[in-house]
């Protein structure tokens, strides 16, 4: 009771901000990262929460450089390259696209920003052994 918020763990202050910020149950959410610094239970029930809010009619706009979790969460997906909006649409409407039906957002992702330069990284590697 009488530790201060600036003394909790980041995790601990990341749960923090997010129930104040859930305690007014706005119809509109904008998250960064709201998954960052989360143990993988916390996580998840953040991720289930969240759901449950767009369920109910509110819209969470969230950022995240965790594609898995956009993946999982998200009906609808932005990509930015560059700070540019490069793609915006359902998963299954970004595969089709960039023609690649079944793929991962990470792989759409690669495609739209630099698959090339994704794959210079994969020819490096192998040339080194890695």
């Amino acid at each position: 009771a009488d530790a201060l918020i600036e003394s909790y763990s980041q995790g601990m202050r990341q749960k923090i901000a997010l129930a104040s910020v859930l305690i007014h149950q706005p119809p509109v959410l904008f998250l960064d990262e709201p998954t960052n610094a989360l143990d993988p239970r916390s996580a998840r029930v953040v991720k289930d929460v969240l759901r449950a809010i767009c369920r109910r009619g509110a819209t969470v706009f969230m950022t995240t450089h965790v594609l898995a979790v956009a993946e999982q969460m998200c009906d609808r997906v932005g990509i930015l390259n560059e700070g540019r909006l490069v793609a915006l649409g359902t998963l299954e409407a970004l595969r089709a696209q960039v023609g690649l039906p079944g793929a991962t957002l990470e792989d759409v992702f690669l495609d739209l920003t630099g698959a090339a330069e994704y794959a210079d990284v994969g020819l490096y590697a192998a040339a080194n052994g890695a």
